[in-house]
């Protein structure tokens, strides 16, 4: 499939449009949708190119879920039966026993109409498909999953700041998370100026908020901040070149690039990040884009390693909590994508 990051959009001949999650089923505290919060039951099914996933895979990590929702990766570049288990011993995901996400789905709902995306979390015991609603998903695990987070884990939707974290988030999924695939997939002049428009008049405007303060919404990291950061994690490796946001780059700006590495340097981040990955998915699976598939050898990824100062600032990045342990063993992104 030509899809993008979490293969579930659509394309027009005049624009782009993300098609909106099929699933959204959502697992609970008390299970009202007929899917409780268990430990060991369900299966976190991401790409660590996609941004879509990586807000799943950070939140899972922050919140110290690991031990009780696995983590299937799939390989980052799709065929024509979408994300497949390739990574893994012979071809097949080692919990599921599946060989592509698409027998999930295909148990939920035989013959279901839509594409095959992650972020999903699958059932386990039947590998039904429960969900494949990125939106709600990571704020699920921050509010509904509380009882088996880790001692000290940040409270990443705080209840007195989600009128304005979800401000800024709808924001920023507008003009720039679903802008830049706007602008990149594009299919005429006027289409992609206004979308390319919108990604940078919503940078500079980040910029300026972020000048004084460490964080999006408060004093510490929420939803808001990792939603903002896979985005800008991709900027200049994908988004830059390949979708044509090409005004300047990320690290052109001094605030949003600061802000950047200091969450890239936060544990649960940048080592959720797997940089080879993302390139390759990018430039091999979107044909239409980039027709010879070859995957550049830059950016330069040193920099992201390199101090901020943003401590300076008066931001607590775990509020009253701690950050998480060490990266579980099998989970660590390999040395190719890491700086």
């Amino acid at each position: 499939m030509s899809g993008g990051g979490d293969g579930n959009q659509a394309y027009g001949h005049r624009a782009f449009k993300r098609s909106r999650s099929h699933f959204t089923d959502r697992i609970t505290a008390d299970g009202r949708d007929g899917w409780p919060v268990e430990a060991g039951r369900y299966r976190l099914v991401v790409s660590r190119a996609c941004p879509w996933a990586s807000r799943a895979v950070i939140s899972r990590r922050l919140l110290g879920l690991e031990d009780a929702l696995s983590l299937a990766v799939a390989d980052p570049v799709q065929d024509d039966r979408s994300w497949r288990f390739t990574l893994d011993p012979g071809g097949r995901d080692p919990v599921l026993g599946i060989r592509y996400l698409a027998e999930a789905y295909e148990r939920r709902e035989p013959g279901h109409p839509g594409g095959v995306s992650v972020p999903a979390v699958v059932d386990v015991p039947s590998g039904r498909l429960v969900t494949n609603d990125y939106q709600q998903l990571t704020l699920d695990l921050a509010t509904e999953w509380t009882a088996l987070h880790r001692p000290g884990a940040p409270d990443l939707y705080p209840e007195k700041l989600r009128d304005e974290i979800d401000a800024v988030m709808a924001d920023v999924y507008e003009d720039l998370n679903n802008g830049v695939y706007r602008a990149g997939f594009a299919h005429e002049q006027a289409g992609y100026e206004a979308a390319c428009t919108g990604v940078f008049r919503r940078l500079e405007l980040l910029s300026e908020r972020l000048a004084g303060q460490r964080y999006l919404v408060g004093d510490t990291i929420t939803e808001a901040d990792i939603r903002l950061f896979t985005t800008l994690v991709r900027f200049d490796a994908v988004y830059h070149g390949h979708f044509k946001c090409n005004r300047w780059k990320l690290t052109e700006d001094p605030v949003l690039w600061a802000y950047a590495r200091d969450l890239f340097q936060t544990p649960g981040f940048g080592d959720t990040v797997d940089f080879d990955q993302v390139k390759r998915h990018y430039y091999q699976v979107h044909t239409g884009i980039n027709p010879t598939r070859i995957v550049p050898l830059g950016p330069d990824l040193s920099g992201w390693l390199t101090p901020h100062r943003r401590e300076e600032l008066d931001g607590r990045p775990f509020g009253d909590g701690t950050p998480p342990g060490p990266v579980p063993a099998g989970e660590e992104v390999p040395a190719r994508g890491r700086p």
